[in-house]
């Protein structure tokens, strides 16, 4: 369903939270998105815009689950099978993101949020940004920060060596289309690391069917259905770009990035603004859950994978428990070497057998503290690609980020079924029996 369907069922069955007071743009609306993390928030009256603003969307899994109607159980599974079967997109002529077409440009009567003091300026951080490879032409879509910097013109945070960046350098200047609104499998999708050389629209196609349209100046399709389309172009000229809060909660540095000019905006009639608050629920969710089924397919490769966390604990990005059927004795560490290729960023990972939950914290201390000899379980790997995202990496400007990783085999050795490795249970009573 699209993202505007999406927020008339959450209406429906009573899961919007409407606030009608005026609410200001400058710290207030993310100080109300962060007390209601968990809950959608449709703020009706914004000051000095005519848009409403929307956060927390896909702030929990349940409300993923929702979108794409199914169970949260399924999510896993759903998405492994939108990577692996990619399904083509058709063109219309026309779609609601197209219904006005503004006749001039002037980014600052959209209520764009400032979240904290420290904030380089206002930020865009919910965008799905599409572009083309200037040499294959194959789509990229993904999500770029986008600082505000005057009526038609933005800073991007555009990471070194991904999609975007990779096209960038064949010509020093390239396309954009700036989504904002999309569907929850437009934003799984643009959230999701597949090959190089993939066009994640044909993922969230997948997912559910996504229409597109032609943009008006630019040569992109964007999907019909989304609230916002801002058209524009990523030039040569660079600026600073930054601080700005973080998957990790922690401020992420300054840096020179390209400056994207907007020529074209275009929405719905009734344009909805869509804020994605850093640091919170939604922002950690969509981009941690999408690595789930890449490091699911990669480690189903080399053994049989049962399920995937990126746990919140591991600010949703760093870390990740893998649950394994072990039928072999070296099946726990290739799974730890797989989980890092299907997350290229991931710093720890912990693989477990089928017995553990992998949601219950507890559980996979336990298995830790008696499944795990360090000197034979424990793999560690020194000076990796690593996430810029960690304060604790070593970086330098320009270059990715370095890092030391470490896998943890927490599976019971091959063969070993005797007790010491299983939790022994007391029968169940009736307590009510005995008060």
């Amino acid at each position: 369903m699209s993202f505007r369907s999406f927020i008339n069922k959450l209406e429906e069955e009573n899961e919007l939270i409407k606030i009608n007071r005026e609410v200001s743009t400058e710290f207030e609306i993310a100080n109300i998105l962060a007390a209601l993390d968990g809950k959608v928030v449709l703020f009706n009256n914004v000051k000095n815009s005519t848009f409403p603003v929307i956060g927390n969307t896909v702030s929990s899994r349940d409300l993923v689950a929702s979108a794409l109607g199914i169970k949260k159980e399924q999510l896993l599974e759903k998405l492994s099978w939108a990577i692996e079967n990619l399904k083509e997109l058709q063109l219309y002529e026309k779609g609601p993101c197209q219904e006005i077409v503004e006749n001039s440009v002037d980014l600052t009567k959209l209520p764009i949020l400032k979240y904290m003091p420290k904030d380089g300026g206002k930020y865009i951080a919910s965008a799905v940004c599409i572009i083309k490879d200037p040499e294959t032409g194959i789509r990229n879509s993904c999500f770029h920060r986008l600082m505000l910097l005057d009526k038609n013109h933005f800073a991007a945070r555009i990471v070194e060596n991904r999609g975007t960046d990779t096209a960038l350098r064949k010509t020093g200047e390239l396309d954009i289309a700036i989504c904002i609104g999309n569907s929850v499998p437009v934003l799984l999708a643009g959230a999701t690391s597949l090959p190089i050389g993939t066009d994640e629209l044909k993922m969230a196609s997948a997912l559910e069917e996504t229409k597109l349209v032609k943009c008006k100046t630019i040569d992109l399709e964007v999907p019909a259905d989304s609230e916002i389309i801002l058209e524009g172009r990523i030039t040569k000229e660079r600026v600073k770009e930054g601080p700005f809060l973080d998957l990790t909660e922690t401020y992420d540095r300054i840096r020179e990035q390209p400056v994207i000019e907007i020529k074209k905006i275009t929405h719905r009639k009734d344009a909805i603004f869509h804020a994605l608050l850093p640091g919170k629920g939604e922002h950690k969710l969509l981009m941690g859950m999408p690595r789930e089924p890449t490091i699911f397919n990669e480690v189903n490769k080399v053994c049989k994978c049962k399920n995937v966390l990126i746990t919140p604990g591991g600010t949703s990005w760093l870390h990740a428990i893998v649950q394994i059927k072990k039928e072999k004795e070296d099946d726990g560490k290739k799974a730890i070497e797989a989980a890092f290729k299907g997350h290229g960023s991931l710093k720890h990972c912990l693989v477990v057998d089928e017995d553990i939950n992998i949601y219950d914290s507890d559980e996979i201390e336990w298995a830790i503290a008696t499944r795990v000899q360090a000197d034979k379980n424990v793999i560690i790997l020194k000076d990796q690609p690593g996430s810029s995202l960690d304060p604790s990496a070593y970086q330098e400007a320009g270059k990715k980020a370095l890092t030391a990783k470490a896998g943890i085999d927490a599976t019971i050795p091959f063969g070993k079924t005797d007790k010491g490795f299983a939790k022994e249970k007391y029968k169940e009573v009736d307590v009510k029996e005995y008060l």
